[in-house]
């Protein structure tokens, strides 16, 4: 396979998880900015810092108008991370590779893409559709991995497509997961109510998950557990890096990079760090480092993958 294709497979997948999670989160946001009370952090200002390069002057000043934040975190093309740029820029790399992807994907970031630039789009946002429209995206997001599950042929395409939606996948869940715990400052001694959880685990679509799962009520301890260690969660750490490792084995059957001893040794090291942790030794101290760790050796590992892959210089 080209490497220009393989970079485009790897790229259109992971800017599509990057809006799934994104709208995720806002959806989650915007449903429980209606309850304030419930929570004194409940305001756009974590999905800003985590969704846009803006300044943090202006995020003060956006955090509770709800229609600005939307805008900023939806609509922005000066956002590299809105909705508008990353599907522009998924439909950038399909649109270069569509022999090497199925009809019925390439329609539906087609599809996508047109809907984000719609004309009508900023009115609905600022109105009373704005629930019914960030849901609709999200349906439409969910719609895009069903699709890209049931028409995708399992050959090396599928693989580096994968490795681009996992790896994004846990880039994702290590921001919010930092961004929920600095709410109480790492301190896991520090025991919060389940409710304190509730938006992170929302975002994640891990609630229900949670409540089935976790009897105990130590719930600092419960909700990190979930995110970063349990296996079985799908937007946990752990499994994201389990899925990494599965596709990056069968690229690495079909591709002798001369990088392949590194590379398994680094992706090795990271998974390592996850599957062996003591999570009992987490504590105020370190589990800030813990994430910022986790964050930088994800990045090292991602940037060796499109060196070894992609030709980048």
């Amino acid at each position: 396979m080209l490497s220009r294709i393989a970079d485009s497979l790897f790229w259109t997948n992971r800017y599509m998880e990057r809006a799934d999670g994104m709208l995720r989160c806002t959806m989650t946001n915007y449903i429980l900015m209606f309850d304030k009370g419930v929570d004194n952090n409940l305001s756009w200002k974590h999905i800003l810092e985590i969704f846009s390069d803006i300044e943090n002057e202006e995020i003060e000043h956006l955090k509770y108008k709800t229609e600005e934040a939307l805008f900023k975190i939806l609509l922005d093309a000066t956002n590299a991370n809105s909705l508008k740029s990353l599907l522009g820029k998924a439909r950038e790399n399909a649109r270069g590779i569509q022999d090497n992807i199925t009809k019925e994907v390439w329609e539906q970031v087609n599809g996508m893409y047109h809907s984000v630039n719609a004309p009508s789009l900023m009115d609905k946002l600022s109105g009373n559709d704005a629930l019914e429209t960030v849901n609709l995206f999200c349906r439409e997001s969910v719609l895009y991995n069903g699709v890209t599950d049931t028409t995708m042929p399992r050959g090396l395409g599928w693989s580096f497509m994968n490795l681009g939606r996992y790896i994004e996948r846990c880039f994702i869940t290590i921001d919010v997961v930092d961004k929920f715990f600095s709410f109480i400052d790492y301190d896991l001694s520090s025991e919060k109510d389940i409710l304190q959880w509730r938006p992170m685990l929302l975002a994640l679509s891990g609630y229900e998950l949670h409540l089935k799962t976790y009897r105990s009520s130590g719930h600092n301890a419960n909700a990190l557990h979930q995110v970063v260690f349990n296996k079985d969660f799908t937007r946990s750490v752990l499994y994201s890096l389990s899925r990494t490792s599965k596709y990056l084995v069968d690229v690495l059957q079909e591709n002798n990079t001369p990088n392949k001893d590194a590379i398994i040794r680094r992706f090795g090291r990271l998974l390592s760090k996850v599957e062996y942790m003591d999570t009992e030794s987490l504590n105020k101290d370190n589990l800030k480092d813990f994430f910022e760790d986790l964050r930088t050796s994800l990045g090292e590992f991602s940037n060796l993958i499109g060196l070894s892959f992609f030709s980048y210089s």
